[in-house]
């Protein structure tokens, strides 16, 4: 059954930075309806790795990911929004002021503006090319995501991969696996410098095992368990290493979906917009997170809660025209109580 409701600003994407946007919104008293195609909300903090450490949240030396999507729909609470899950944006009409937004459900949101936080867009891991991967992805011995690092105890485990996510959990399962291989194309790594710091550390003490330059060859075992991982390096000389499971960290593949469609400036599959105001090409449509570029980007949470309040305080001249905006600091505003 069809349902049609009214809000001044839809968010597409439950994200951290879309959660962070309703806190935003409210602050200036406009609330927010939002959209996303998981049946949670978290985007890839709950759906790929809940329990990976991030570092970089001011204020939290050290926060899961899950606990700060918890964090975030407390923050955001008091500002009653209404989260439309397990469906997709499919079709955008009028103009600044004047939206309608359809989504995949028969759901129908008339709103004053549209802020686009739909981080990688429609995302899923970057496969390794390697013959019957399919069948130890069934089993288990393949998996691009860590939910619950606890599975892991005792297990040995190769990680591939050089950049951040790989280096991450590195860290993550030392202490909790029985054995860290981690596989790499080159002695250099795309990471954080203080997780390559870390990681070296174990490294340098026999912890964690560093197979470089080798790539991914191959796997082994039967019906599916995995028994072993073989690497390469560029002159093919081969390397055999035990392990239950194998973790590669490719990267993700990005699909905007029906986002591509809406006119909207595109810069290798990312939106641009205006760093001052996070306004997109097309007026009223506004861009925040992982999904957005502009001279200077630095794709961090930290600075997509930024652009959610540039976004706010513009779209706020969308939703009160002839209310001017008295700029306050939320410490003499306050928030209100549920």
């Amino acid at each position: 059954m069809s349902e049609t409701h009214e809000t001044d600003i839809v968010v597409i994407g439950a994200g951290p930075v879309g959660l962070f946007q309703i806190f935003e919104a409210g602050m200036l008293n406009m609330r927010c309806h939002v959209v996303d195609t998981l049946d949670a909300i978290g985007g890839q903090c709950t759906a790929l790795y809940p329990e990976k450490p991030i570092y970089d949240i001011p204020g939290y030396p050290e926060i899961e990911a899950e606990t700060l999507i918890t964090r975030l729909k407390e923050q955001a609470d008091p500002f009653d929004p209404v989260f439309h899950l397990d469906q997709q944006v499919i079709a955008v009409e009028g103009e600044a002021g004047a939206f309608t937004v359809r989504t995949s459900t028969g759901t129908t949101i008339n709103s004053k503006a549209i802020v686009v936080a739909a981080g990688c867009g429609a995302f899923g891991p970057n496969r390794p090319p390697l013959t019957g991967i399919e069948a130890y992805e069934e089993s288990g011995g393949v998996s691009y995501l860590v939910t619950r690092r606890e599975e892991h105890r005792g297990k040995r485990v190769v990680i591939a991969g050089g950049g951040d996510s790989a280096l991450d959990w590195v860290l993550g399962l030392h202490g909790i696996a029985d054995k860290i291989m981690v596989v790499h194309r080159r002695n250099r790594f795309r990471a954080a410098p203080d997780s390559v710091n870390r990681m070296e550390a174990l490294v340098e003490a026999g912890e964690v095992e560093l197979v470089v330059p080798y790539q991914l060859h191959g796997l082994e075992g039967e019906n599916g368990n995995l028994e072993s991982v073989v690497v390469a390096d560029l002159d093919g000389n081969e390397r055999r290493l035990e392990a239950d499971l194998l973790l590669p960290f490719y990267g993700l593949r990005m699909e905007l979906g029906p986002i591509a469609e809406w006119g909207l400036n595109l810069e290798k599959n990312l939106i641009t917009v205006d760093p001052a105001t996070s306004a997109t090409s097309t007026p009223g449509i506004y861009g925040v997170g992982d999904i957005v570029t502009y001279p200077g980007k630095l794709k961090l949470i930290l600075s997509g809660f930024s652009e959610t309040a540039m976004a706010a305080h513009d779209i706020y001249n969308l939703v009160y025209p002839d209310k001017p905006l008295h700029f306050e600091y939320s410490t003499t505003r306050g928030v209100p109580a549920d």
